[in-house]
């Protein structure tokens, strides 16, 4: 097949996989142990589950974005 029949070239598939392993990287870091109702666990409302994780998702999502408008030459 040509190069020209494909949507996508190389460098569109390096930038999804890029941002694919980001936005998975932001889901690793929300994830952790929750609270039940016997034991009540603060550590659900730290800094990295609420505002670093979310922005690090919402970075992966916005490069996925651009590597699907990105025009391969």
């Amino acid at each position: 097949m040509n190069k020209r029949d494909f949507a996508f070239g190389r460098t569109n598939f390096i930038l999804l996989a890029i941002g694919m392993a980001i936005v998975v990287i932001g889901f690793i870091l929300m994830a952790g142990g929750g609270s039940t109702q016997e034991a009540y666990n603060p550590e659900i409302f730290s800094a990295r589950r609420i505002k670093v994780a979310p922005l690090v998702c919402l970075f992966g999502f916005v490069s996925m974005i651009y590597a699907v408008v990105h025009k391969s030459k």
